[in-house]
């Protein structure tokens, strides 16, 4: 078994974080996993890009928690936009 670096270790906490506080949101736990699933395509020497993700990860976690928070937002782009 590898060892985790200890900033592996942080956002393997943050992810076990956010799916403890998505399970009283209906719908956040499916989009939780594909966030992290699609970030863990990222290298693991680009360290920059993964500490920057993780510190925003930080800050979204703290908006999940709030007992206000009742959905994730989406932002598209309008189909007429790309006209």
């Amino acid at each position: 078994m590898s060892r985790h670096s200890k900033l592996q270790k942080q956002v393997l906490s943050l992810y076990r974080q956010f799916l403890r506080a998505g399970k009283s949101k209906p719908g956040f736990i499916p989009r939780i996993k594909d966030e992290f699933k699609d970030n863990a395509k990222i290298k693991k020497s680009d360290v920059m890009h993964i500490e920057y993700l993780y510190r925003r990860g930080q800050r979204q976690l703290e908006q999940l928690k709030d007992h206000n928070t009742k959905q994730l937002g989406m932002f598209s782009k309008d189909q007429q936009e790309n006209s």
